[in-house]
């Protein structure tokens, strides 16, 4: 079979339920990888993995020479935004303890939902930015403290899902230190040209990720199970100034298969 390989960052959502992180990274690195997004997940690697597990996962990068990428989490099960005072601080006390994390395991960067707006009956938007700027006073300060970089991710379900949003937002809060993380797979699904996207958060932009899906039903697939058309990415990359690896957020029950399957399948395009 063929293996993974160094060419792409790898997102080991598709192994939290299976793996722990220790594990997963000897497995990945013998599959040839050398670069990688940690998931943070319960089971996987959490905030109460401290001391024997924390220190194992940082062996095995050592032993492995694996660097990663960033840190990232399930964001759809935080809310920064909430309207609940209590649901914001549970929110932030875990991103902060992300980025205490990221700092020990020598990860450059924390992937950070924007937060979310109850489809229902939203939150008014200047109340919604309030939250999120309060949020990011709060995280800004202790990124800066542990040497760790925010990259916001366009994410379909967030109060602000769209590119040009994401700019907007963070211009109007003033800090230049805050990078994108731009997920090209969700900026389809939302009906959004994920190309002018890239262009669009070309200045703030740190970290891309790739995966496949359609604008039917919202997938994190493998390449060439969705709708997409991935051939257009390389060039604008080029464009865009992105000299770091892209990183593959494929989120698969058989990662084993589906990850060298959408590897090929880049390559084929010129990655």
């Amino acid at each position: 079979m063929t293996s993974i390989g160094a060419t792409f960052g790898i997102n080991t959502y598709s192994f939290t339920q299976t793996m722990r992180a220790s594990e997963c990274l000897h497995y990945l690195a013998d599959q040839g990888v050398r670069e990688v997004e940690q998931m943070l997940f319960p089971g996987h690697l959490w905030v109460s993995d401290e001391g024997a597990e924390l220190a194992a996962v940082r062996r095995a990068l050592d032993d492995t020479g694996i660097r990663l990428t960033s840190v990232n989490t399930s964001n759809v099960e935080l809310n920064i935004t909430a309207a609940s005072a209590e649901m914001r601080e549970v929110s932030l006390g875990l991103n902060e303890r992300f980025i205490e994390m990221a700092a020990v395991l020598g990860a450059p960067a924390l992937i950070l939902g924007p937060g979310k707006a109850n489809p229902l009956f939203p939150l008014s938007r200047e109340v919604l930015e309030g939250h999120f700027f309060s949020s990011l006073d709060r995280l800004m300060a202790v990124a800066l403290d542990h040497g760790i970089e925010i990259y916001l991710e366009n994410m379909p379900f967030a109060f602000v899902p769209d590119a040009k949003g994401m700019m907007d937002l963070l211009a109007r809060y003033g800090e230049d230190r805050l990078k994108i993380c731009y997920d090209v797979t969700n900026g389809w699904f939302i009906g959004e040209d994920p190309v002018e996207g890239l262009r669009t958060v070309a200045p703030r932009l740190g970290l891309m990720h790739l995966s496949d899906t359609t604008r039917a039903t919202y997938k994190h697939d493998p390449i060439g199970a969705g709708d997409m058309d991935f051939s257009a990415f390389p060039q604008v990359l080029s464009e865009c100034g992105y000299q770091k690896s892209c990183v593959l957020e494929v989120i698969s029950r058989t990662p084993n298969v589906d990850f060298p399957a959408s590897v090929d399948q880049l390559k084929h395009l010129g990655y």
